[in-house]
């Protein structure tokens, strides 16, 4: 059989036919219309595999990659072809699809319907349901049945993991069958290492994959099904992990490969996912995966998703920086937010986020004119690796009497704004605890979340002996006081740190109010790059980057940080972020969003969350854990436990709201631990991959317990699970006790 792996066939392939030809046709001699069912691809053998990314022929045949979006200066959807689900259809020409996934167990026939009827009703346009095997097969086919009886027409995707031949059964019943490369063929979960002493030897393993895949793609091509080939950074099979390791290239290679098998059928009716708990991870691995469908001509939407990423604003959060970063650059056709919520309460954060993204297409006026208004610059990020940018951090001066070394944190700083309303006497102890700070006998000490520094738009005056004590005690523990130049001028505030434009700052050539040591400067994004430049000579304690609202916040942000690259300005830059919102949850979509975006790029070094419009709906309490949330969401500074807590389905063995709920209670003040909770195996070891511990549904009432990803503790009572949990982690040396208040002063005062 001829090998149509080789260089020499996809040479001949471009050179004999055009590219969109080349690309879509499964066999290199005959036209795609020309095909017979018995001129398709029988063997692994005679598929036309995308050519090996190890060896450098994807490289050598089609060049590098190049973009991953349509425009890196305007937000354009990323153009797909339209996939057709039932009812619905995925593409770039088609609105964003919003989908979630039920939690019933599926052959809860009734239960699954009233649930899916729940969810279509609150607007849902797909929901997804799990299938483990023959029996949930069957109830998929009554409920199917039973929500058009009761007028529904909502499509249905099953959810397969392990079972081709399940698989085949519920095609008859749903539109759209979900796929995970890492276990639908290969899911042999040991994690061993497994040794290919060529890349032959790797290859020559697609042969079951062929085999075990081609039948479904029949029948999914027959019944005109949708498919959704899913990979997950945490369950890549052994197979993957041994060649490419757990990385985003693994990822991706791991989707191309079944795709080609679809293809090789003439089957192009599916989307891709590449999900991750960790947001980076994610927004990588679709970024590399859309760059890569650029080059290979290939047009297949995107399904989106955070997997795992817990509950509440956490949840919304981490949902909101994977999510609506590839969203801000118009790549996406399909969202699912994954809340450990009922799937009613996804449809909120996974609409908004949908609704966020369409105003913020170039087709709109208002955003192409913010789009078309950001000065020109070249984009030189890399996708296809992460580098933080890490700005300079202060350090003591012997001329100071405070630290400013303590204004801001390596790895990733939050400053909070401060009113005078705040400062006054009564509110002064309410003013440290909300802070983050420690106190003993009255006096504020830092913690590991307390704000690194505080802004005041206006000073106290001099005379306030209480508002000015207060702000010198927190001087004397290393946090920063910030305050604009001309308020500093007015009366000076010692060991402030002045603010001014970049305007003023040029103009004043830094010069400094009398009592301020350091200088802050304010970029609006829309200055020319000469007075850019000039930051380098002014050298400022940091930057505030407050875009300017006629310009766009995300290309506008780049360019400046473009701009500091070239020219090696190595400032700390603070997201200054104003928002007149007044629903916590649509806070953690913005900021997770807006700032997130850039911070998954390693562009920015902290955040500050100021209202404006004199709403005030928050606390500043409030606003200060948000944003260590939205650090803490971009793998930055770590301030608490890391939850990662799948969003529960039909295959779910306990009540995981509940039990999660308990695990984040005892073990909720670990800073720099990660806990997985995972209702099935399915969930397990693999999608822990970035878990410390993990507490795993076995069977029901029994719990498996993770290291890592080997079981310590097996079949565990699911009584006593959480305190097995909390043991293992101290067996493992990463436990400390909860400090009562009392503790806390006695400790802060010795």
């Amino acid at each position: 059989m001829t090998n149509f792996s080789s260089l020499a066939v996809w040479a001949l392939a471009l050179s004999s036919l055009d590219n969109a030809q080349a690309f879509t046709s499964p066999k290199t001699f005959a036209s795609r219309s020309a095909l017979k069912m018995s001129e398709y691809p029988t063997s692994h053998e005679d598929v036309l595999w995308t050519p090996s990314i190890k060896s450098g022929a994807r490289d050598e045949i089609l060049g590098p990659i190049t973009n991953y979006c349509e425009d890196l200066h305007k937000v354009v959807r990323r153009k797909t072809r339209t996939v057709e689900c039932g009812p619905i259809k995925f593409g770039s020409d088609h609105p964003i699809v919003r989908q979630t996934m039920a939690t019933t167990n599926t052959a809860d026939v009734d239960e699954s319907i009233a649930q899916i009827m729940r969810c279509a009703d609150k607007g849902f346009d797909l929901v997804r349901i799990t299938v483990q095997g023959k029996r949930e097969a069957n109830a998929a086919m009554q409920i199917r049945e039973g929500l058009f009886k009761k007028g529904y027409d909502i499509p249905l995707c099953a959810d397969m993991h392990f079972q081709p031949k399940v698989a085949l059964m519920v095609a008859d019943a749903v539109e759209k069958i979900r796929i995970n490369p890492g276990n639908f063929a290969d899911g042999r979960k040991d994690f061993e290492e497994k040794v290919y002493e060529s890349e032959a030897d790797y290859v020559q393993e697609r042969e079951y994959l062929f085999n075990a895949m081609v039948p479904l793609v029949e029948k999914c091509k027959a019944l005109n099904r949708a498919m959704r080939i899913g990979t997950n950074h945490g369950s890549l099979s052994s197979r993957v992990l041994s060649f490419y390791g757990d990385t985003p290239r693994g990822m991706v290679e791991s989707a191309i490969e079944f795709a080609d098998i679809c293809r090789s059928q003439d089957y192009h009716n599916f989307v891709f996912s590449m999900k991750a708990s960790n947001p980076l991870v994610m927004v990588q691995s679709y970024r590399l995966l859309a760059a890569e469908q650029y080059r290979l001509g290939w047009d297949y939407p995107l399904h989106l998703g955070v997997t795992e990423a817990g509950e509440g604003e956490d949840g919304r959060m981490k949902s909101a920086i994977g999510i609506g970063t590839l969203l801000a650059d118009g790549v996406g056709d399909t969202i699912r937010v994954s809340l450990t919520e009922d799937p009613e309460f996804e449809y909120e954060p996974c609409n908004r986020l949908a609704e966020m993204a369409e105003s913020r297409l170039a087709i709109n006026p208002e955003a192409a004119k913010r789009q078309e208004a950001t000065k020109d610059y070249d984009d030189t990020r890399d996708i296809t690796t992460f580098e933080r940018r890490k700005g300079k951090i202060l350090e003591k001066s012997e001329d100071e009497s405070v630290d400013a070394g303590g204004f801001l944190n390596a790895d990733g700083s939050v400053i909070s704004a401060v009113t005078l309303e705040m400062l006054t006497k009564e509110n002064i102890p309410y003013l440290y605890a909300a802070l983050g700070c420690k106190t003993a006998v009255g006096m504020p000490f830092k913690d590991i979340a307390t704000s690194d520094s505080i802004f005041l738009k206006e000073v106290p005056p001099s005379s306030d002996t209480d508002a000015r004590t207060a702000l010198r005690r927190l001087a004397e523990v290393s946090v920063g006081l910030i305050a604009p130049a001309e308020e500093l001028e007015k009366d000076p505030l010692p060991n402030a740190v002045a603010l001014m434009s970049l305007t003023d700052a040029i103009a004043k050539n830094g010069e400094l109010p009398t009592g301020a040591i350091r200088l802050a400067v304010t970029v609006n994004g829309d200055e020319d790059d000469a007075d850019l430049q000039k930051l380098k000579d002014l050298d400022p304690a940091f930057i505030f980057l407050n875009i300017a609202s006629h310009v766009s916040t995300l290309h506008a942000s780049r360019r400046v940080f473009v701009i500091f690259k070239s020219e090696s300005i190595e400032t700390s830059v603070i997201h200054h972020y104003e928002t007149d919102t007044t629903e916590s949850d649509d806070l953690a979509l913005e900021i997770g969003t807006r700032i997130g975006s850039l911070l998954t790029d390693g562009l920015g070094d902290g955040v500050m969350v100021e209202e404006v419009g004199g709403k005030n709906a928050f606390t500043l309490d409030f606003l200060r854990k948000a944003s260590f949330s939205l650090l803490q969401g971009c793998r930055m500074r770590s301030t608490k436990t890391e939850f990662v807590s799948c969003p529960s389905c039909g295959r779910t063995l306990f009540d995981l709201q509940e039990t999660t709920a308990k695990i984040s209670d005892a073990t909720g003040h670990l800073p720099g631990v990660t806990v997985a909770v995972m209702g099935c195996i399915v969930n397990g070891p693999g999608e822990m991959a970035d878990a410390d511990f993990g507490y795993v549904g076995t069977i029901p009432g029994k719990i498996d317990l993770y290291y890592g990803k080997d079981v310590v503790r097996k079949n565990v009572p699911e009584e006593e699970a959480v305190v097995e949990l909390v043991d293992l982690i101290k067996e493992y040396g990463m436990w400390k006790d909860k400090e009562t208040a009392d503790e806390e002063e006695e400790l802060v005062t010795a």
